[in-house]
């Protein structure tokens, strides 16, 4: 009988013997069986029977599943891997525990410096309860009864700004002065965060146009007056009677009555007030109440310009021997401009926009002073902001024509900035003498660096690189040039050697004709003729009024510095204004403007088709 040998072999099994044999000679057949099989070379699995999992030979290879690869070569792998896990931790680690050197960011160019101090001029003119943050030692609260104590009036005019050396409160330059501040903050907030000055300069619009929402009735939609003017300044005739500018002490030592000034039909302070409310409303369009009691103000204080016809100055007045406007179409074109952005109401534009009011303006006649934008005359400015919808809105039928007009307009007056025009003369030094030669040129200056600088940055956003004048092409970067060189000769370089703005640089006016300036605060008050040794001391001022641009040199590039000479040395809100302008508008490392702010307000136009031709006749 055969069986089946679990080795592989046969088995022969001898069945009729099984049962005669003996225990022995079974056991001695199965040692002889056992040493069969183990002389025979056994497979791994059979050795696996035998030895058990303890006794297996190590395998020489790793099955991955997808792989097989040798055992050395997995090993090998799996420890670079680790190693070179833990070399980058410790890299990632020494990165980031060992203190490091960052390179440091390049420092400010000379605009942003002399920005930073422009601004500082407006905290020291600030009138009122002063805050803790307003950062100039030397000043104090001060006015704090305007309004009050005049009986005529009984109304709380506290707070505003002083206009210049003295310390009366002129809303016509004033306003000019904030409506300037917002239209830089409008077109360059980014440039103005660059600089740290962003919270600085709102603050500063804030304070003025808190004021002026005082001086009329700003909740009423009707009003029939403004508080235009608070202080008196009128000396002609010898009078001796104390004011202002018959005095000579300290803000926060006046004890003489200051009266205030109403006007019952001046539109042209009404409308310049209202642009500057309208513009602020722009600026503070994220803060919805603020910006909206802004929006009603103004328009309250645009239809009483409509309404009531008249110059503010007119008949002699106390303004009128100090800011003396010359007529109120310009207000008119410049307000009605300026509530379109902030309202999107379609009755300002089409007011802008006829072609009788801009006639009325100045817009078509030119003149010795075209193109000169001032407190007084803002032609220029609202030409430029209107150039500005046809560039970037291009609302056609009807407007297309006049904006046209003003866009071409506009370029004849960047065209007569420029050094290869006769328009306007320029010093031996190279300062442009927009005011032909008279005296305090540096407000004019300011105001036209920055309208070419924002004039070049429109065209370039635009995607033009130039404009023409006549025949002549001309690039942006022309505008540019002439603004830097304009403003590089305020902050020093100029024949004198002398920087205009107070602070910056070495060499700057020591004697500037301003009251809380030249009076040390020393616990003592003079009377109103006792400061009058610190007007004409020869010693420079004790405090220094940073930022402070003075009225500048003459048509010789000469410079007095001279405390009673108010000519050369007296600053201005509305000149601080065009300074800060032009310098944001400058600074930094490339141009660039806020194209859509200025239309948060404006919904999308659509240009209306044209009216369809009269119908033939044969």
């Amino acid at each position: 009988m055969y069986g089946r040998d679990p080795w592989g072999g046969p088995l022969e099994i001898n069945a009729p013997d099984s049962s005669a044999a003996t225990d022995d000679d079974r056991s001695r057949n199965l040692h002889d069986f056992d040493r069969a099989a183990l002389s025979r070379p056994l497979d791994e699995t059979q050795q696996s029977w035998l030895l058990g999992p303890m006794e297996q030979k190590k395998k020489k290879y790793v099955d991955l599943g997808c792989i097989i690869v040798s055992r050395k070569i997995f090993v090998w792998t799996v420890g670079t891997l680790l190693a070179a896990a833990f070399l980058v931790g410790f890299i990632v680690l020494l990165i980031k525990t060992v203190p490091r050197h960052h390179r440091p960011h390049p420092p400010p160019d000379n605009y942003t410096l002399a920005l930073n101090k422009a601004l500082m001029f407006f905290n020291a003119q600030r009138s009122g309860p002063l805050p803790k943050h307003n950062n100039v030692s030397w000043r104090g609260n001060s006015g704090m009864k305007d309004g009050l104590s005049d009986t005529s009036v009984r109304k709380n005019l506290v707070g505003g700004f002083y206009d210049a050396g003295d310390a009366i409160k002129f809303n016509f330059p004033s306003s000019f002065a904030m409506t300037m501040l917002s239209w830089s903050v409008i077109e360059y907030s980014a440039k103005y965060e660059a600089a740290g000055e962003l919270t600085h300069i709102k603050d500063t619009i804030k304070w003025g146009t808190d004021y002026l929402l005082k001086t009329f009735n700003s909740s009423a939609d009707t009003i029939d007056r403004i508080q235009a003017q608070v202080g008196a300044g009128d000396t002609s005739g010898g009078a001796t009677t104390p004011n202002d500018h018959y005095c000579w002490v300290r803000p926060e030592d006046i004890d003489y009555p200051r009266p205030v000034y109403e006007c019952h039909s001046c539109s042209d302070l009404a409308a310049e007030m209202a642009a500057a409310l309208a513009a602020a409303s722009i600026v503070f369009k994220d803060s919805k109440t603020y910006s909206q009691k802004l929006v009603h103000g103004a328009k309250t204080l645009f239809k009483f310009s409509r309404d009531q016809r008249g110059r503010y100055s007119s008949g002699g007045s106390d303004p009128s021997r100090f800011y003396n406007s010359t007529g109120y179409w310009d207000e008119f074109l410049w307000g009605g401009t300026w509530l379109y952005y902030a309202t999107g109401n379609n009755t300002y534009l089409q007011l802008a926009t006829t072609r009788g009011l801009a006639k009325h303006a100045g817009a078509f006649w030119g003149g010795p002073d075209y193109g000169v934008l001032s407190w007084d005359n803002k032609l220029a400015g609202a030409q430029v902001l209107l150039s500005r919808m046809r560039l970037f809105l291009s609302p056609g039928y009807p407007y297309e024509d006049m904006l046209s007009t003003f866009h071409n307009q506009t370029s004849i007056i960047m065209c007569s900035y420029l050094p290869f025009f006769p328009s306007f003369n320029r010093t031996k030094g190279g300062l442009i003498q927009l005011n032909h030669g008279r005296p305090q040129p540096l407000q004019y200056v300011v105001n036209a660096a920055f309208l070419a600088t924002l004039y070049s940055d429109y065209l370039e956003a635009a995607d033009t690189p130039g404009w023409y004048c006549g025949p002549n092409f001309y690039s942006t970067a022309v505008l540019r040039e002439f603004a830097k060189t304009q403003i590089d000769y305020i902050l020093g370089k100029n024949p004198r050697k002398m920087s205009y703005v107070v602070g910056f640089g070495k060499n700057y006016p020591k004697h500037v004709h301003h009251r809380g300036a030249s009076i040390p605060k020393n616990r003592v008050k003079y009377n109103c003729k006792g400061g009058w040794k610190w007007r004409d001391s020869k010693n420079p001022n004790p405090n220094t009024i940073v930022g402070a641009m003075v009225a500048g040199p003459d048509s010789r590039d000469g410079f007095r510095d001279v405390r009673s000479n108010y000519n050369y040395t007296e600053p201005t809100l509305a000149g601080n204004a065009g300074l800060v302008a032009a310098l944001v508008a400058l600074s930094g490392d490339r141009s660039g403007i806020d194209k859509n702010t200025m239309f948060s307000a404006v919904p999308p136009m659509f240009p209306t088709p044209p009216p369809p031709p009269a119908p033939w006749k044969p």
